[in-house]
């Protein structure tokens, strides 16, 4: 993920860093070849005038235009909803590891359930992005542990299973009441409905008839359009052509981006950077040394 301090609107046109524009510009690319031939055609194709004119482009435009922004939110919602599941999981992480340092007594292994608790989250960070945990956790339960792990399809469920039977064996070593234990149930259930949040995400994308109904419309329209342009604009047919064709295909591959929050796209939620700060808030509650924090790309790049 990138992140942006506020900019002054001239930088603003030249950021290349985080934009959509560098994975549209083969499709830019066409549609400028296509008006450049709508014009040195005079809008005909194999000698014959196509009879288009502004006014349909204008209504269907504006559906269009609705269409995308429809879109866009809906690939928003997943975006903000993930957002919100990896807070409830630092709020979740932090309000367990705090209670169970205040409430269990000091003869008790706390280290172990926060290390497991840890590693839990990175096991789901790499379950959503469907990579290799096991750099990761090594550090933090061992090797024999982390072999274990690896036969099981859901780690990071499993490995929360692990906290709350550590939880279990404080209160049958009567280190831990019953009230105690319901209240280390509940943040334990907060954080596997988190856990099950972010797999609901990232294993129900949006319909695929949905995106291929909108992505044939976008090209439909950008394609016809120089065709409907060129008798009134002429030479300048390509210029407008490709610029309206950049709105429309820039948001479509913003709705395309946006909504996989959890891919490592520019874009997307900077997991890395969120999982070590659960770690360090937790390490840090134990008092145990806590690791270098993970900083995002900030500055733009200019061309």
């Amino acid at each position: 993920m990138i992140v942006r301090s506020n900019q002054n609107w001239f930088r603003l046109l030249f950021v290349w860093n985080g934009s959509v524009l560098q994975s549209i510009i083969p499709q830019l690319v066409f549609m400028g070849i296509v008006s450049s031939l709508a014009v040195l055609t005079q809008g005909r194709i194999f000698g014959e005038k196509i009879p288009l004119n502004t006014a349909p482009f204008t209504l269907f435009g504006l559906a269009l235009a609705i269409f995308l922004a429809f879109r866009n939110n809906a690939s928003y919602e997943r975006f903000n909803e993930a957002r919100h599941l990896w807070g409830n999981l630092l709020i979740s992480a932090r309000s367990l590891t705090s209670q169970i340092l205040c409430y269990v007594p000091s003869g008790a292994d706390k280290t172990n359930i926060a290390r497991t608790l840890i590693a839990c989250i990175y096991a789901l960070k790499h379950e959503l992005r469907r990579t290799d945990p096991v750099p990761d956790l090594l550090p933090l339960l061992g090797r024999a542990r982390t072999e274990a792990l690896q036969h099981t399809c859901y780690k990071p469920t499993a490995l929360l299973n692990d906290v709350r039977r550590d939880v279990a064996d404080l209160q049958a070593r009567a280190q831990a009441s019953e009230t105690k234990l319901w209240m280390f149930d509940a943040q334990i259930n907060e954080l596997g409905k988190a856990i099950g949040g972010c797999e609901r995400i990232a294993s129900t994308p949006i319909p695929f008839s949905y995106s291929v109904l909108l992505h044939r419309t976008v090209y439909a329209y950008c394609i016809l359009l120089p065709f409907g342009l060129v008798d009134s604009t002429e030479f300048f047919t390509p210029l407008l052509c490709v610029f309206i064709s950049y709105t429309l295909i820039a948001l479509e591959a913003i709705a395309s981006e946006v909504a996989e929050p959890f891919s490592v796209a520019p874009n997307a939620l900077a997991l890395d950077a969120m999982t070590r700060n659960i770690e360090r808030s937790v390490l840090e509650l134990c008092g145990c040394e806590i690791p270098d924090e993970v900083v995002p790309v900030r500055p733009y790049q200019l061309t």
